[in-house]
């Protein structure tokens, strides 16, 4: 009586049927359609005329128009830097915090630890919607509507405790014999942490950086609450001039939309390396 390898059994029970595995690749083909026709949409429609915006066929009349509309007739460039400037401060602000906050409570005991660490959560519990008004009332009386650093402060409060909760589970699987060994070397700690620990958590940086990059950039209801006047507006602020209770331009919108989707497609593409090392790193341990 022969006998069947036990890796070959194990191989048996795992392969799905036939009609388990057509189910699958249908299902994630319908899935990745989903997924991209409506970037896919929103690219074909920027480059159609006008009045051909709600045109269900592709490109007949290939056109620039909206973009040239857009750069050369309204204040994207002013939204444009006002963003850079603000989603700028907010990432390498938030990466230092977040880093720095991660580090000690990855590597100190101190009183007030662990309601910290609650604290960082239940932050996170709150809508927007919750959060604007008291933000509001709040950034007025310090006097920073409608200035850049109202804004920072606003989305460092969304961004720092997620990302400190992250940093902290990646400085959890750093060896501590490096702090050890720093400090044998003379390195008081936050010179074991610049200039031994960070160089190593370059996959946590890249993830924090980008979630904190993305949360700065794509936010809307903080950015249209807080800033106003076409001057001060950001990206997310400034699409709304194009589709509103008073204006209908659909093609301007779709143009800025795909115009603002370039640099979050950069960034992504330059961290794309770190984020799943990082993002596995950061939930090992809690």
């Amino acid at each position: 009586m022969t006998r069947t390898h036990p890796a070959r059994r194990a191989r048996k029970r795992n392969q799905r049927s036939r009609p388990a595995s057509i189910g699958l690749h249908a299902g994630l083909a319908v899935a990745a359609v989903l997924a991209v026709f409506p970037p896919l949409w929103l690219l074909v429609t920027s480059f159609k005329p006008k009045n051909d915006a709600f045109s269900t066929g592709l490109v007949t009349h290939f056109t620039f128009a909206n973009y040239t509309h857009v750069l050369a007739d309204t204040e994207f460039l002013t939204w444009f830097k006002n963003s850079v400037i603000i989603v700028g401060l907010t990432t390498v602000l938030g990466v230092f915090i977040a880093a720095t906050t991660g580090y000690a409570v990855s590597r100190f005991r101190f009183p007030g630890m662990r309601p910290l660490m609650w604290l960082l959560l239940i932050t996170q519990m709150f809508p927007v919607a919750v959060l604007i008004v008291p933000l509001y009332n709040l950034l007025a009386s310090l006097g920073l509507l409608n200035q850049p650093a109202g804004l920072v402060i606003t989305y460092l409060t969304i961004a720092v405790p997620f990302c400190a909760w992250m940093m902290k589970g990646f400085f959890d699987t750093i060896p501590v014999e490096i702090d050890e060994a720093g400090r044998v070397d003379g390195l008081n700690p936050f010179g074991t942490f610049w200039r031994l620990v960070l160089p190593l958590a370059r996959p946590g940086l890249a993830v924090t950086g980008f979630y904190t990059f993305v949360t700065a950039w794509a936010e809307v209801a903080y950015a249209s609450a807080f800033m106003t006047g076409e001057e001060n507006l950001t990206l997310a602020g400034g699409l709304q001039t194009f589709v509103n209770q008073y204006t209908n331009d659909w093609g301007s919108m779709t143009a800025a939309a795909v115009i603002i989707a370039v640099p979050a497609a950069l960034v992504f593409a330059f961290a794309q390396r770190h984020l799943v090392a990082g993002l596995t790193a950061g939930t090992t341990k809690g």
